[in-house]
């Protein structure tokens, strides 16, 4: 007997959410400071993401960018890459948009409680690796050394620019930072070239380092060759695949690998679950 209508379950129906702030990032990036309406918190951890829709548009999965540390907001870096992404470009402070979630398998925060970690990231992958590294900064007491190594394309195409210059500058952290090119008439002086030209120089304890990487397909390989010269083994390298992922909850299936679904069993694997899967790196 039917006692009533059908309501779809929490997981499928956005929230309200207002955004507190817009900042540019880049010429194509920008980053959304984002509140409950409600007032609840995301109830994220590092690691994973949201579906954000915008009434018109559709819906996207999106990382979040900030730690659940930090004062009851959350962000995220959004890049211009399609109509939804573009239509929240020109979105102001006081608009609303949909957010479900939060989404996938985090960062195994107790798995890393007392290590070393190496964060390396590429590209918009310093979206997701900076609420972990927020969530360092704000548990300085539960990890060892930090070491972080970010690469961008240019100087111009680098993200959260003064907070990698607070990095620096902090005894909190190691940082290493290169770009592929600049041609920015001497403005820059830092590195230029590979993100993998930063790994060698770093010195580490391997059976006591958890390396996380983040960023472009094409840098996975190259970076876990590197690591791996260093002594770090697949049970100590973690992944966040963020690949084709869109319905958010395991139903599409555009974002398997094998037999995984990267939206329900990532983004974050241990590299020894999926490093012999096909299409896995």
């Amino acid at each position: 007997m039917n006692d009533g209508p059908c309501h779809p379950p929490p997981l499928y129906l956005p929230f309200e959410c207002e955004i507190i702030a817009v900042h540019d990032l880049t010429p194509g990036e920008k980053l959304f400071r984002i509140m409950r309406r409600d007032g609840a918190p995301l109830g994220h951890l590092p690691g994973q993401f949201v579906q954000v829709s915008l009434l018109g548009w559709g819906e996207a999965p999106i990382s979040v960018a900030s730690s659940p540390t930090r004062d009851g907001v959350f962000e995220l870096g959004v890049r211009r890459a399609g109509s939804l992404t573009g239509a929240m470009h020109r979105l102001q402070a006081g608009d609303t948009i949909g957010i479900r979630g939060p989404f996938g398998r985090p960062f195994d925060l107790p798995r890393l409680f007392g290590q070393d970690l190496l964060l390396i990231s590429g590209g918009c992958g310093l979206a997701p690796m900076r609420s972990l590294i927020q969530y360092c900064e704000d548990r300085p007491s539960e990890f060892g050394q930090i070491s972080i190594i970010y690469g961008a394309k240019s100087p111009a195409d680098r993200l959260f620019k003064d907070e990698l210059a607070a990095w620096e500058a902090s005894a909190r952290f190691a940082c290493s930072l290169t770009v592929d090119n600049s041609d920015e008439d001497g403005c820059y002086s830092g590195n230029v070239g590979l993100i993998t030209a930063l790994i060698p120089p770093i010195i580490l304890v391997p059976d006591k380092t958890v390396a996380v990487v983040i960023g472009p397909p094409a840098m996975y390989r190259a970076v876990i060759a590197e690591l791996k010269k260093k002594g770090v083994g697949s049970d100590r390298i973690v992944v966040s695949l963020e690949r084709q992922m869109r319905c958010g909850v395991g139903k599409c299936g555009h974002c398997t690998i094998e037999h995984l679904y990267c939206c329900q069993d990532g983004p974050v694997f241990w590299l020894d679950e999926i490093e012999n899967l096909r299409g896995a790196l």
